[in-house]
């Protein structure tokens, strides 16, 4: 259970891990020292991606119970087998094809889609997985070679989609909200940008605000005009720039099929609320949340919610037809978790009857995943009608 605390009653990490975020730490110094203060997307890019060091690339433990946070896929298989069901019918509505997943995880995913896909006579061609990370990479082969040996040779590595081409789905389940963001500040004299500079006399990053670039300051023009309102002075939030490169790049190698989009965040008029005045960046390490991007770099996620109609957006700007959006409990129950969870009570014990039922619960209740995390469906030269948004309320208008 992720549990909201301050950075002074974070755990110690292990000293081998304690040794990495001081290089990367040192990494990031050095370069500060040298060019100047970095743009806060710039610090967010090195601290999750740099090659060796960074949070997603370095080998250390991230997703489950013994990681830094758990995503729907390892609360239940559940989330993954109706994911599935939304995928079996798109690749028989265009006659076989593949799919897609992006930013894999554990694989665990992967390994509960065609497991359930496999009984239902429905699997793909080929599972493709874009996974920058080798550590990932093989933390999913093993997965995989664990949980489902006999589909092992129907999946594909990527690590880039340049000059890949094919049809079906592409799944991209918490990947939006690990893109480094732009961050900004409302000023009364116009708008200011997030830098990260280096207190010597702390020995630790710091913020430093600078005047904003053209393309920020026409980002937030472009928000308060749609909001019909002025951010309030001392407003601060985040921009995610890298949404309309990422969904173009997905455009240019998906022929016909589906995209489902699934994160946590809002559509744009609840993203900019007056209570949400620090914006949305949060942090986890080990289990806690809290929002200290600059605490043991390469040892926590470092996150922003995501504005889903920035999304939706960059995804229509980029050749996407906009299909669907609905909270993730309303996508799972269309596509049949409910009767699923009945299927399997019906023969099982007393534990794992209640097991189901809380797992039901994580999934689509309130306070838990049901309303925080959303579903974006795009489309690609598909005009079927969608499992998912068969009983679901469409939210597009809410976009």
């Amino acid at each position: 259970m992720l549990v909201r605390t301050s950075i002074d009653r974070l755990p110690a990490p292990p000293d081998a891990a304690f040794a990495y975020s001081l290089e990367l730490q040192a990494w990031i110094r050095d370069r500060i020292l040298a060019s100047g203060p970095q743009p806060f997307e710039q610090f967010m890019q090195w601290a999750l991606y740099h090659p060796e060091y960074g949070y997603y690339m370095n080998g250390l433990p991230k997703f489950g119970s013994d990681g830094d946070f758990v995503t729907a896929p390892e609360v239940s298989g559940l989330f993954s087998h109706c994911v599935g069901a939304q995928c079996g019918e798109v690749l028989g509505n265009i006659s076989g094809g593949a799919i897609l997943e992006v930013g894999a995880g554990r694989g665990t995913m992967a390994a509960d889609i065609l497991q359930f896909l496999s009984e239902s006579r429905q699997l793909p061609d080929i599972y493709y997985i874009l996974e920058l990370s080798t550590e990932l990479q093989q933390r999913q082969r093993q997965t995989l070679a664990q949980r489902i040996p006999e589909y092992l040779p129907r999946v594909r590595w990527l690590r880039s989609l340049e000059g890949f081409s094919f049809s079906g789905m592409v799944l991209a389940n918490e990947v939006m909200d690990a893109m480094p963001v732009i961050r900004f500040r409302v000023e009364s004299t116009g708008l200011s940008e997030a830098y990260v500079g280096w207190d010597e006399s702390a020995d630790r990053f710091c913020w430093e605000y600078r005047a904003a670039s053209k393309a920020v300051h026409q980002a937030v023009e472009h928000i308060q005009h749609l909001l019909n309102q002025a951010l309030p002075v001392g407003y601060v939030s985040e921009l995610n720039m890298n949404l309309q490169p990422w969904f173009a790049a997905i455009n240019a190698c998906l022929q016909t099929g589906v995209m489902l989009a699934i994160d946590y965040g809002y559509p744009r008029s609840e993203y900019y609320l007056p209570e949400r005045m620090d914006g949305t960046l949060h942090c986890h390490y080990q289990q806690h949340a809290h929002a200290d991007p600059f605490c043991y770099p390469g040892l926590q996620d470092i996150t922003a919610h995501v504005d889903f109609t920035a999304a939706a957006e960059a995804a229509t700007d980029a050749g996407f037809e906009l299909a669907g959006f609905t909270q993730q409990a309303e996508f799972l129950l269309s596509c049949g978790l409910d009767r699923m969870v009945a299927a399997r009570q019906d023969n099982a014990g007393m534990q794992e009857r209640l097991d189901l039922a809380q797992q039901m619960k994580t999934l689509v209740l309130p306070a838990e995943m049901g309303e925080r995390f959303q579903v974006l469906t795009l489309t690609k030269m598909y005009n079927h009608p969608l499992l998912g948004f068969s009983d679901s309320r469409d939210m597009r208008h809410r976009l």
